[in-house]
């Protein structure tokens, strides 16, 4: 018992050192200096009638949770310092993707 209880012990540590991994979705690469802030991007959605519930980086991108202007709830990528939108899916289904 006490055997399982360290093996158990040591996969848990183990799987929380590792760092989160990004999903593969998007890749930006900019240096990370030259980003703007989320909390701009966030302001700028908002003006242009998204509502975001949530915002994380991933893949070095912003990715953005919430509903679009059209109403759909999406998941989106941003690039962290042009803003462009890379990629907008709904349930597995691509909206958008930029070139």
């Amino acid at each position: 018992m006490r055997i399982l209880l360290l093996a158990a012990a040591a996969a848990l540590s183990v799987g929380l050192a590792t760092p989160a991994a990004a999903t593969g979705k998007m890749k930006c690469d900019a240096p990370q200096k030259s980003w703007k802030s989320m909390a701009s991007l966030e302001s700028k959605l908002k003006k242009d009638g998204w509502e975001v519930r949530k915002s994380k980086v991933d893949g070095g991108c912003y990715e953005v949770y919430g509903t679009d202007p059209q109403g759909r709830r999406v998941e989106a990528y941003f690039h962290p310092v042009s803003f462009k939108m890379l990629l907008s899916s709904r349930r597995g289904e691509v909206l958008y993707k930029a070139n």
